[in-house]
């Protein structure tokens, strides 16, 4: 039995590693247990006796760190937990267990290409690139997004999340290096590399900022749970309960989240009226669903002054089986036509990205759900004035991950140098400066609303400009470094 404890300790101390890390996310925020945690995955990398063991390391660090920052996915399967609860260990699993598998693919190719510590981190950071794009994607609880409410977070208007991450591992590293060397230097040095990060990230805070615009924004917050909100005997009472919150208090725009209005938009005149009696002369933005023949959309609708359907946007970016069923071309070939969205099953993607007029108040980008967690979501048009997101985080649950979609939004306003607006169905919904503040919120789980002004927009960010160029190039810079090390070493050992 103790050797069986024995075995079991090693792996599961990996693991443990990897949750500490993951403490970093929100709503823990503890950054510096989250920055030693990588730096002790780089010592487990090091330590590692072959290419094998630090494969199955980095897998069980990322492993530990998914299942901890992922764990609100089991919150959709509780919604009707009798038949879907048995998913759970299946979902959880398969997600951070696949997730993680990028992790040790890059501790396993550093180890096998001898590239050293620095190589570790330029491939480490090139698998959080790849899993912002692979399948479609989900960057959500990059190793960046631990500096959020610390100075650091700011460099990413510069070199974005994905270089963040990639400095992040970088300095940790350091760390490692100077632990593992029990050297004076190498510990000065890790000193010196984490304070100028903060000192550079205090530089790009403390930038003067534009006064806010003389427009103001009213959010609603509905708070409709998930497991009534389509029930028939309560969407007319959330939808009331939206209605008698939405006077404009003097607001030029009332901004309602995610499918907060229940019917169809071919069904739905009689609600859009009332809305617009209601908030009339502002304009409203609503979410709702359209139907077009046998395809379905997830939708923003902005209503006119007037109260016309003045334009629709069409969420692109869905969520893998969540929202539709991937390879649907594959399916249908095989004979399951029923389970695609051109069969009718599940939504069908928009168009793409496009711009909201709202004149006075400016263009926006919308924003549904999902699409907020990609910062290569947010281009494609031309630059809007500010970012508006509408979501429904009750799929979420009420812990971490309505906390993480927020944190996340923050990071596209500090990247982009946009202000964001986010009405949330249950929270958070909340109003974001081009720094990441929140100027005004409403708490998780409560349904209220609240007319805040509109933060003004700065020039664009050396990120907006150069896209992922920076990460790309700190990632090429550290893997030129390391082969030239390795030239080296092999020059010497064949002498």
């Amino acid at each position: 039995m103790s050797r069986l404890i024995r075995m079991a300790a090693r792996p599961l101390a990996f693991v443990g590693a990897g949750a500490i890390a993951a403490l970093g996310q929100a709503p823990f925020g503890f950054w510096p247990l989250a920055f030693l945690a990588f730096a002790v995955a780089v010592a487990m990398w090091q330590k590692s006796p072959s290419p094998r063991h630090a494969a199955f390391r980095g897998w069980a660090f990322g492993l530990g760190h998914f299942l901890i920052s992922l764990s609100w996915i089991v919150n959709p399967f509780l919604v009707d937990p009798l038949r879907t609860a048995w998913m759970i260990p299946f979902a959880l699993l398969s997600m951070c267990g696949g997730l993680a598998l990028l992790w040790g693919a890059a501790f396993f190719a550093s180890k096998r290409l001898g590239v050293g510590p620095m190589g570790l981190v330029a491939l480490w950071g090139l698998a959080e690139l790849i899993r912002g794009y692979l399948f479609t994607g989900f960057p959500w609880a990059l190793p960046a997004y631990i500096w959020l409410d610390t100075p650091i977070a700011h460099l990413a208007a510069w070199i974005g999340p994905y270089g963040l991450t990639v400095v992040t591992l970088f300095a940790a590293t350091q760390i490692s290096r100077a632990v593992l060397s029990r050297s004076l230097v190498a510990g000065f040095s890790a000193i010196v590399t984490v304070a100028l990060l903060f000192g550079i990230g205090t530089w790009a805070k403390v930038q003067p900022m534009p006064a806010d615009l003389t427009v103001s924004v009213r959010v609603v917050q509905p708070n409709a749970s998930q497991a009534l909100k389509w029930d028939p005997r309560y969407i007319p009472i959330f939808f009331d309960r939206a209605l008698e919150m939405s006077d404009p208090e003097g607001a030029d725009l009332v901004i309602w989240p995610e499918t907060a209005v229940a019917p169809i938009l071919d069904a739905a005149g009689d609600d859009l009226r009332a809305i617009h009696e209601r908030i009339s002369p502002a304009q409203a933005v609503v979410g709702l669903r359209r139907v077009d023949g046998y395809r379905g959309y997830n939708s923003a609708v902005l209503l006119s002054p007037q109260g016309e359907v003045a334009q629709v946007y069409d969420k692109h970016h869905l969520v893998p089986f969540g929202e539709y069923i991937p390879f649907p071309r594959l399916l249908a070939a095989l004979g399951f036509r029923t389970f695609t969205a051109d069969g009718g099953y599940g939504f069908s993607a928009g168009d793409g990205p496009a711009l909201m007029d709202f004149g006075a108040l400016g263009k926006a980008l919308p924003l549904i759900c999902y699409e907020a967690i990609f910062p290569r979501d947010l281009r494609g048009t031309a630059r809007p004035d500010w970012l508006l997101h509408i979501t429904n985080d009750a799929w979420f649950g009420t812990f971490s991950g309505p906390q993480q979609s927020l944190a996340q939004s923050r990071f596209r306003a500090i990247e982009t140098g946009l202000p964001m607006v986010r009405a949330a169905n249950t929270g958070i919904s909340a109003v974001i400066d081009v720094r990441g503040t929140v100027r005004q919120s409403l708490a998780l789980g409560r349904a209220g609303a609240f007319t805040a002004p509109l933060p003004a927009p700065t020039q664009p960010t050396f990120y907006v400009r150069t896209k992922e160029m920076p990460s790309l190039l700190l990632i090429a810079i550290l893997l030129l470094l390391t082969a030239r090390g390795v030239w080296r070493r092999r020059d010497r050992e064949t002498d």
